[in-house]
């Protein structure tokens, strides 16, 4: 055996750190003797036969690998769930909007339109706040949004007349919009092996904040009414706006715009919180391109995929309200059967009947939130096992299957477990599509394909009272068929997505192929 000697000149990080020589010793068969010592320059890359050039350099996503998953992704695990618990602010639409019928005496077009205003206000926000988040930073945007939701959805518990309260819950819709650029900033956090599972649970605290809105109600209503209902709502987004600055802008939001020194004092903190060590070398710095850019969704290597995904958010939020819709009706009708007949006794009443909610209907509301559980688990389970693409394919059959059960004239009993199971498969399918969308889009324009993916959910959110209510007066069978008709194209959508991202990294540059990073870094490994 032959000794090859090699020296780096200049400054290196692993001998300031550890105290090693700069100076090493390699044994290596079938080496001419003649060769003499190689002197490096500094910033000289080392030979690749001398050195495994993963250990000159790194990128974020081998940072993030490195440090794993520990007690920093567990603080901005609860840190980010807050923001997300604005379901609050969602599930209040239903409980406010029999109290103010009964309390101001509004048509039920008036309680509708204040439902859709919410709608109207998130779909016209979701792009713009895209936007920010990926022109201005992650973090910038998220806590931003949740501040004007939070001092909106306040200032509504002190409006005084209808017309205030209409343009208030507006601008909370607005708000809202913005709040899913959480689920942007926390999956650039995660490690590849546990980001599904951690965006899921996440998903977590949307339940939670369902569930607790309900009792919430139970208890604030009877004694303190509906304005300390809207005040109190607002509980999770204060907490948050406390807390969210400790949270970090994202490093690779700050690799991609160029500001290389944030982006590594952000993973130190990361390494250090978690008590991992740093990959050695010197942070790679990824050509700075713009961000945010609209045009970027539809190159010819995503434009498939963003039109897609489109109709996917769309049917997902069409089939989900419409259900939530659908749920009471049939509760008080009994069956499917029976929704006839009720309809026409409707009619015949004046719309401005008052019916406050009593308390069986609070415990239908909880038991119906209360199927989201469910769906996390399963999503959950079967997330990393079939793939992202397949999870939402079989999540929409589902959906539709159980849609064409209730052309059946079953009893309330199997009727509760029916719907049970569609709103469990829908719920998963929308928290599957939460964790698909940030992995499959470049950094660049991640925050903006997820705004307007978000912004198409709202259209079908939109759209969905006139099925749920308008049609439904017409032919609960044609109503049901809707549902389960759109469930079925996107499980078709959802199959030919080009892209799986399954066991993949995020893609931190636009300039190249899909998941070249995981690739290229990885092919090192024996794995």
């Amino acid at each position: 055996l032959r000794v090859v000697k090699f020296r780096r000149t200049g400054e290196s990080s692993r001998s300031d750190e550890d105290g090693i020589s700069g100076e090493h010793e390699v044994q290596i068969e079938g080496v001419r003797t003649e060769l003499e010592p190689v002197e490096l320059g500094d910033g000289a890359a080392v030979p690749k036969e001398f050195a495994n050039p993963t250990d000159d350099t790194f990128m974020v996503e081998d940072a993030v690998e490195a440090i794993g998953f520990g007690k920093f992704q567990w603080k901005l695990s609860v840190i980010t769930g807050l923001a997300w618990a604005n379901a609050m602010e969602m599930m209040i639409l239903s409980i406010l909007a029999p109290q103010l019928h009964c309390e101001w005496r509004l048509p039920s077009w008036k309680v509708a339109l204040l439902t859709s205003v919410v709608f109207v206000g998130m779909m016209s926000s979701s792009t713009l706040w895209g936007n920010i988040s990926d022109q201005y930073g992650r973090k910038t945007g998220l806590k931003i949004s949740v501040l004007w939701t939070l001092y909106y959805g306040i200032l509504s518990g002190f409006a005084p007349i209808y017309s205030w309260i209409l343009v208030l819950r507006g601008l909370v819709g607005f708000g809202i919009g913005g709040v899913p650029q959480s689920v942007t900033l926390y999956a650039e956090f995660l490690p590849m092996k546990a980001r599904a599972k951690c965006i899921l649970l996440i998903e977590v605290f949307w339940a939670l904040g369902t569930v607790f809105e309900v009792l919430l109600a139970v208890v604030v209503m009877p004694t303190l009414g509906w304005r300390w209902l809207l005040i109190l709502s607002a509980l999770p987004l204060l907490l948050f706006a406390v807390l969210c600055f400790w949270l970090p802008e994202s490093a690779r939001y700050d690799v991609l715009s160029g500001n290389q020194e944030k982006a590594l004092a952000t993973l130190k903190r990361i390494a250090t919180e978690n008590g991992a060590p740093m990959p050695l070398g010197k942070l790679v710095v990824s050509r700075q391109e713009d961000r945010g850019k609209m045009r970027d969704l539809f190159t010819p290597h995503f434009r498939w995929t963003t039109l897609l995904l489109w109709f996917i958010w769309f049917s997902n939020a069409f089939s989900y309200y419409g259900l939530v819709l659908l749920t009471t009706e049939l509760f008080q009708a009994g069956d499917v059967c029976s929704i006839s007949s009720r309809r026409q006794e409707v009619k015949a009443k004046c719309s401005l009947t008052c019916e406050y909610l009593t308390e069986e209907d609070y415990t239908d509301l909880l038991w119906t939130t209360l199927s989201e559980f469910p769906g996390v688990l399963v999503t959950l389970w079967i997330i990393d096992r079939i793939g992202r693409k397949k999870t939402m394919a079989l999540s929409f059959l589902v959906f539709s299957f159980c849609s064409l059960l209730l052309f059946v004239c079953v009893g309330r009993n199997v009727l509760t477990v029916l719907l049970f199971i569609a709103r469990a498969f829908i719920s998963g399918g929308f928290q599957a599509a939460y964790v698909y969308t940030p992995e499959v889009y470049p950094t660049a324009t991640r925050a903006l394909g997820l705004g307007t993916c978000s912004g198409m959910a709202r259209v079908g959110a939109l759209i969905t009272p006139f099925i749920a209510q308008v049609m439904l007066e017409s032919s609960v069978y044609l109503t049901l068929l809707v549902y389960s008709g759109c469930c079925l194209l996107a499980a078709l959508a959802s199959c030919f997505l080009p892209i799986e991202t399954k066991g993949r990294g995020l893609q931190e540059s636009s300039h190249k192929e899909w998941g070249q990073e995981m690739v290229g870094r990885g092919s090192h490994s024996p794995g």
